[in-house]
């Protein structure tokens, strides 16, 4: 069940301020995350306590990185259903997942953090993690 829009928009801006682009379609994501031939990051963002806790802070502060991903994208699980689905077929080896962060290249899942690996961890030490993907694939 999708959440009124006027409740999750400032949770779609934590990500989009930041410069990452929001794939609300499946045409969208079709168009942008066919090429990832250069470093991509793909956030799935979710309404739960864990993605505004956790995984949106980790991302805005891993993008201060000297090194980041050349496209920055996200869906929102649980509201843009098809173009989450979509962003899903490009995660190949992971089950569904939200929030889930990705980076892709070539084709690839290069780095993956499931929710399993969000839940209950700092922000600070998911930072990290993508910090050091960032640093290791960028």
């Amino acid at each position: 069940m999708a959440y009124p829009e006027m409740m999750v928009a400032p949770m779609r801006k934590d990500l989009t301020r930041l410069g990452v682009q929001e794939l609300r379609t499946p045409d969208e994501v079709k168009q942008v995350l066919e090429d990832t031939s250069e470093p991509t990051l793909l956030v799935v963002n979710s309404i739960c306590g864990c993605a505004a806790r956790n995984a949106r802070p980790a991302v805005a502060m891993a993008l201060e990185n000297g090194k980041k991903p050349v496209k920055l994208t996200t869906v929102f699980a649980g509201q843009d259903i098809e173009a989450t689905q979509a962003a899903r077929g490009y995660i190949h080896g992971y089950p569904p997942s939200s929030p889930s962060i990705a980076l892709l290249k070539d084709g690839d899942v290069a780095f993956m953090l499931e929710r399993h690996q969000i839940e209950g961890r700092s922000a600070d030490a998911i930072a990290e993690d993508l910090r050091n993907a960032f640093d290791q694939y960028c």
